[in-house]
């Protein structure tokens, strides 16, 4: 069993109201080690299903065009598996977000579903950024890292309806998430999360500046 990661996201992103400087609402070490690369982070469980983002995509993607081909054109930069622009990390600020899910696991879910916008959040944390979904039933939640100019790795974990705090990364693999952002367009970014535990193949989570 892997070890739970001794770091969790910073009090900023979970709303509690402080911003620019790395309070960790949850950890035995306070902040992260310098220089620590998501690679020697990440379970191996996590690293097999980033590694297979493009099986995802290929797998998730016929399903939710055969059914709703209307919502997956009006979105071609979106739903574009290729789509990835230099500057891949956001500015920290306040976002709004929207969760589409690509192919559906188990009978009872859909190919494609669309949810409304809510609120998610972007904090800097010195050497990585924070990523908090604040809003919605499944808010993911957790720290970005660089991985080259086109590319950031999201690490973190799912808090669930009415949650207050988040488990550590590692405790529970269920909750465990791993995904990476990208930026589509102007001030227009991605979060991908290939085969997360629940309902879908492959989500995808748009982020733009709010306001």
């Amino acid at each position: 069993m892997p070890r739970a990661i001794k770091w969790m996201v910073p009090a900023a992103a979970l709303g509690l109201g402080l911003t620019g400087c790395s309070v960790y609402r949850e950890a035995t070490s306070p902040r992260l080690p310098t220089g620590v690369a998501w690679q020697t982070l990440a379970t191996p469980a996590d690293r097999e299903r980033l590694r297979h983002w493009r099986r995802a995509w290929e797998q998730a993607l016929p399903k939710a065009r055969a059914a709703d081909r209307k919502a997956i054109a009006a979105e071609p930069l979106l739903f574009d598996p290729d789509r990835a622009l230099p500057g891949a990390l956001p500015p920290q600020g306040k976002y709004r977000c929207r969760t589409f899910k690509l192919g559906g696991q188990g009978t009872a879910m859909r190919d494609f579903t669309a949810y409304p916008w809510f609120e998610c959040r972007v904090g800097d944390e010195g050497e990585v950024k924070s990523l908090h979904k604040a809003t919605g039933s499944q808010r993911p939640t957790g720290l970005l890292f660089t991985d080259g100019d086109t590319r950031a790795v999201f690490l973190g974990t799912l808090v669930l309806g009415d949650e207050t705090s988040p488990l550590r990364y590692g405790v529970d693999a269920n909750r465990d998430i791993i995904g990476y952002v990208e930026r589509i367009g102007d001030r227009r970014w991605r979060l991908v999360l290939p085969y997360p535990r629940f309902e879908s193949l492959l989500d995808v989570v748009e982020l733009v500046p709010a306001g």
